[in-house]
């Protein structure tokens, strides 16, 4: 017949133009005598490789793993909570005298050479001048350097924050006036303005606290104001001032919270700036008053009586105050790298 063709085996083939456009389906949705073949699940493909970023097991897990993978970040961490148990925890489970000068000068003037005592039974790192010692010393100075550089990098950074914030939210003639004040007090030398400040008020923890406060919130505000800059253009920004929000909402609830990667990883610093910059006023003896004490006062002591071999008085403090400052860097470097999405290489 026209239109058909005979192939070995007996069996016709319509051509194409025979073919019903619609017809009765065969069970398998196709028409009689055609057989389709199965078709195979697709392939899964492969996630991307490289820097791309893995969102499985959330911000935080994968937060936690980058910095985990920094050894001396770790390390650091280590060596933070070890001080911090160190300087706390430690005056509870070893006694001893860190008021009363003249009850320690008492009790360690039993040989004609003490004070300052070397170490031995009774006193593991030996006393200082006055009497005290020490090994109590330590974690009485480093109390109070903890403190004050907890204290007055949450003070600074906090007040940083909302400085930045606003300057670089509102703008225009307010942005820049605030700008140049920060750049006024930044072209003074920090340690010269300390100093000042630390000689106009009577030295006392808290007054300490306020004056590293006052020359350490410079930083995080120029760091809040640059981001501010850049977040207040984004999208969700925009629509929050389509919505009707006010300018205060949008600061506190849509700018700062974006922010919190620069803030914590700047804080951080800011402990270990806080820290020096104590050590630094206590070494010029314009620290903490006796008998409180800091590291720094106690660098300062011990260097009158370096040439003398006494050790004990120089190396602890110092020691103390190199570890604490490097731990603090590291922690912050492995915070940077986990904050920043881009650094993670996942």
């Amino acid at each position: 017949m026209p239109g058909e063709a005979v192939v070995p085996g007996g069996h016709e083939i319509r051509d194409a133009g025979s073919f019903p456009l619609s017809g009765p389906a065969g069970p398998e949705g196709a028409m009689p005598g055609f057989a389709i073949p199965p078709t195979e699940p697709p392939l899964a493909t492969a996630g991307p490789e490289g820097g791309d970023v893995s969102t499985s097991g959330g911000a935080l897990r994968q937060i936690a793993r980058v910095f985990i993978e920094n050894k001396l970040a770790v390390i650091g961490l280590a060596v933070i909570i070890f001080m911090v148990l160190f300087c706390f925890v430690g005056p509870l489970l070893y006694h001893t005298n860190q008021v009363n000068a003249q009850a320690a000068l008492q009790a360690s003037s039993h040989n004609s050479v003490c004070p300052p005592c070397a170490p031995g039974a009774g006193h593991p790192l030996g006393t200082d001048p006055s009497g005290f010692d020490l090994l109590g010393r330590l974690m009485f100075g480093g109390k109070n350097s903890l403190i004050v550089g907890f204290v007055a990098a949450a003070a600074a950074t906090l007040f940083g924050v909302v400085y930045g914030a606003v300057s670089g939210f509102i703008g225009g003639w307010v942005d820049a006036l605030m700008m140049r004040f920060i750049d006024i007090l930044l072209s003074i030398p920090q340690l010269f303005l300390l100093i000042v400040l630390a000689v106009i008020f009577h030295p006392s923890l808290h007054i300490l606290i306020e004056v590293i406060a006052v020359v350490a919130w410079l930083v995080p505000g120029r760091l809040i104001r640059g981001e501010t800059l850049t977040l207040r253009v984004r999208e969700y920004v925009q629509a929050v001032r389509v919505m009707g929000g006010s300018r205060t909402r949008i600061v506190l609830r849509h700018i700062i919270p974006n922010t919190v990667g620069t803030i914590v990883v700047n804080a951080t610093f800011q402990v270990a700036d806080a820290i020096l910059l104590l050590a630094a006023l206590g070494f010029l003896g314009l620290g903490l008053p006796a008998p409180q004490t800091d590291w720094g006062a106690m660098l300062s002591n011990g260097v009158e009586y370096a040439t003398g071999g006494y050790w004990w008085l120089i190396y602890p403090a110092g020691f103390c105050i190199v570890i604490v400052v490097v731990a603090f860097n590291f922690v912050g470097d492995a915070l940077r790298d986990s904050l920043e999405v881009r650094l993670q290489q996942r």
